[in-house]
Formats: structure tokens, C-alpha cells, sequence
């Protein structure tokens, strides 16, 4: 893997642990100061309206300005971000309308980083090394994403407010890291008109591997996410207290890490097509277990399949993704996929939650899990071509793939 990669890696891990750490410290304190929970339903909004807002611009940015200016401009911009918030949270009185624009500035880096981020990794690693690439960029997510909250308990615990500015220094080295990244080839700016802009959503539409790959995302999480019920389920169904509850949370991403580690060190994947459709199976398997266990630590087992089965199936659908669209369009695909990954997540818990107000928990999970395993059936009939899918490198476009070659 080159030297540079790593650094990438290094600005991967520091953006993943500021937003990890920035949701729980702002939730807490906006908690603290109101007691009215309708401000973390806030918080969660003005991080994701703006994704929806501006998706055909940020793509469009990064098909057409230089993808490492841009991720050193998001990572600047977080870091004035986390000060402005600081010196509210320093206010005599705190300003929500403050709090609430610099969160709204803040999803609006995000939707501008996001796309810019996955589209870049081509340009930094050889192409028989991006499924390894992409399977340490999840894993390095996962990771840091997952002690992001803890980091944040402990500095809120013994700095208060200043977390933030601990925030800011972890995203100032990433900035640096940043830094270390080659000179990459100057972008061919697209056109300004609808039709550039909208290049993307075109795109998506009229390959049927891609859009199998980024449909089977949607619906596979939308009906089966269970993270949302987690809670119910520890006093409910498993009468554990909350430290358990944190394990529980916890096996997912532990599940990921343990197959990223080992999808990063094998060989590129042959029936890559077969090997997607399996994942999902056993995706949605571990949510039919997880829906009737009353064994805390057959749970917990559920829980780590889950996460290792997802983290295969986003291994091959990201790499996929990557690998099929052409680099001039791969920031706007990437904004259109970004779209669709947080449709899922935040529609998977709305579903989840209002579904176990009426079903109760155990039947939601259950209907999810059948749900997820018709996604599976489903998707197997409707993307032969992507069923059919051996070697990932095979869908390199032919002017990438004399690109890569070059390399």
C-alpha cells in the first residue's frame, strides 16, 4: 500500500473520531441546558438536511476541483466550525440559533467531504489494491467512529466545553495529514449545466450494477437496522443494565473491524457477485437470531454477524461503486450514494422505532429480518449482471484502467 495512503488514513481516523465525539458532546449539553429532547432530534436534522440540500453540488465540486484542496478546505472549515461552537458553549447564555447554524455549516462540510472523500481513494492507491484500500477506510471508520463516544464521555467529564477545542486540534491533524497526500492530476472541470450536475443520478440510473449495488443499501438497512431497538431490547428482552447495553452496541462494529482487518489482508475477491448476495443472506439471518434470542450472549453472537456481514457486503458494494463509475463522474456518484446511505440509516431507525410503538419490538425485528431476506431474494432476480460478478477490476472503465496502469 503507498506510504501516502496511510496518511490518508491518518486524517480518516481524526474526521471519524470529531464526528463521533461532536454528536455525543453537543446532544449532552444541548440536553443539559434545555432538558427538552426535541433539540437532539435538531441536532440529528441540521447534520443531514444539508446532504440532501446541496448533493448535486458537492458532486459536482468534486468532479470538478482538485479532490485534495477540497478535503483540506472541510477539514479547515470543521476546525472554525468546532471554535465557533466552542465560544457559544462559553456564553453567558447559550444561543441555540448559533449552536443550530454552526450544526447546519457543519452537516454542510460534511455533505461537501463525504463524496470527495470516497471518490479520492482511486486516485491515491493502485487499482488491484482498492478493495483492500476501501476494507481499511471502513474499518478505520468503525474504529474511530465507535470511540468517538467514549473519547467524548471522558473529556466532557473532566473539561466540560473544551472537548470541542480537543475536537478541533484532532481535525487540524488531519488537515496535516492531509497535506501528505500527492499532486494529484488536475480534474477536466464539468460543465455547469443541468445535465453536468445532475450526471450522477443519470449515471446511477442507466448502470444496472451500480444501481443494484446502492439499491440493495438502501432497502437491505432501511428494513432491517435493529441499532435503534437496541435499548428495548437490553431491558426488556435481555434484562441487562446499560453497561450491557454498551457491549451490545459494540459487537456490530467489533464484527466489521475483525472481517475489515482480514478483507484488507487477502488477495482481491473472485465471485465477488456471489459473495454479495451470500453477505446479505446472512445479514438478514443474524437479525431473525437477534430478533428471538432471550440469551444475552447468543445475542451478542447475533450482533457480531451482523456487523461482519455488513462490513463484507460494503466492502464489495463501495469497491464496486468505485471501480464502475469513471473517475470524472465519481464525485457526483459518490454524492448520490451518500444520499441513499443516510436515507437508510435515518429511515431504518424512524421505521424501527414507530414500527415497535405499535408491533412491540421482537415482532418489528422479526418482520425486519424477513423484510432484509426478500431484499436479498429480490435483488438476486433483479441484478443478474451483478449476480453474476466475478473480479471487481473487471468493471475499471477502459480510460481508468489505463490510468491505474500508469500507476
Amino acid at each position: 500500500m503507498p506510504a501516502t495512503f496511510y496518511a490518508f488514513l491518518t486524517a480518516r481516523a481524526a474526521v471519524s473520531l470529531v464526528t463521533a465525539m461532536l454528536s455525543i458532546a453537543i446532544g449532552w449539553h444541548l440536553y443539559q441546558n434545555s432538558g427538552d429532547p426535541f433539540d437532539l432530534a435538531l441536532v440529528g436534522l441540521m447534520q443531514i438536511l444539508p446532504i440532501f440540500l446541496f448533493f448535486f453540488v458537492t458532486g459536482w465540486a468534486t468532479d470538478s476541483l482538485p479532490r485534495k484542496a477540497l478535503l483540506i478546505i472541510c477539514t479547515i472549515s470543521e476546525m472554525l466550525i468546532l471554535g465557533g461552537i466552542t465560544l457559544a458553549m462559553l456564553a453567558d447564555e447559550l444561543n441555540l440559533t448559533i449552536i443550530f447554524s454552526l450544526l447546519f455549516a457543519h452537516g454542510g462540510v460534511k455533505a461537501f467531504y463525504t463524496p470527495a472523500q470516497q471518490a479520492i481513494i482511486p486516485n491515491i492507491v493502485p487499482e488491484d489494491m482498492l478493495s483492500r484500500a476501501i476494507a481499511l477506510n471502513s474499518t478505520i471508520g468503525k474504529v474511530f467512529g465507535t470511540a468517538g463516544p467514549l473519547l467524548a464521555g471522558i473529556l466532557i467529564t473532566l473539561i466540560d466545553v473544551y472537548t470541542y477545542l480537543v475536537a478541533a486540534g484532532l481535525m487540524a491533524i488531519g488537515t496535516i495529514a492531509y497535506l501528505f497526500l500527492p499532486k494529484l492530476t488536475r480534474l477536466k472541470p464539468t460543465g455547469r449545466s443541468l445535465e453536468m450536475v445532475l450526471g450522477g443520478v443519470a449515471y446511477v440510473r442507466s448502470n444496472s450494477i451500480v444501481l443494484g449495488a446502492i439499491a440493495l443499501d438502501l432497502f437491505i438497512v432501511l428494513m432491517g437496522s435493529v441499532v435503534a431497538l437496541l435499548p428495548v431490547y437490553a431491558a426488556d428482552i435481555l434484562n441487562v443494565g446499560p453497561e450491557s447495553l454498551g457491549v451490545l452496541r459494540g459487537m456490530p462494529a467489533l464484527g466489521g473491524v475483525v472481517v475489515g482487518l482480514g478483507l484488507a489482508a487477502l488477495p482481491p475477491m473472485r465471485r465477488s457477485g456471489l459473495c454479495l448476495f451470500a453477505s446479505l443472506v446472512v445479514f438478514a439471518c443474524s437479525i431473525l437470531v437477534f430478533s428471538l434470542s432471550t440469551i444475552y450472549w447468543l445475542s451478542l453472537v447475533a450482533l457480531f454477524v451482523y456487523g461482519a456481514a455488513d462490513m463484507v457486503s460494503v466492502n464489495i458494494r463501495m469497491t464496486l461503486i468505485q471501480l464502475a463509475t469513471p473517475d470524472h463522474l465519481r464525485g457526483r456518484v459518490s454524492a448520490v450514494n451518500a444520499i441513499f446511505i443516510s436515507s437508510s440509516n435515518e429511515m431504518g431507525d424512524v421505521r424501527a422505532g414507530s414500527a415497535a410503538a405499535i408491533l412491540g419490538p421482537v415482532t418489528t425485528v422479526f418482520i425486519g429480518g424477513l423484510a432484509a431476506l426478500g431484499v436479498a431474494v429480490g435483488g438476486w432476480y433483479l441484478f443478474p449482471k451483478l449476480r453474476h460478478l466475478d473480479r471487481l477490476a473487471d468493471l475499471c472503465p477502459p480510460e481508468d484502467a489505463k490510468v491505474a496502469k500508469a500507476r
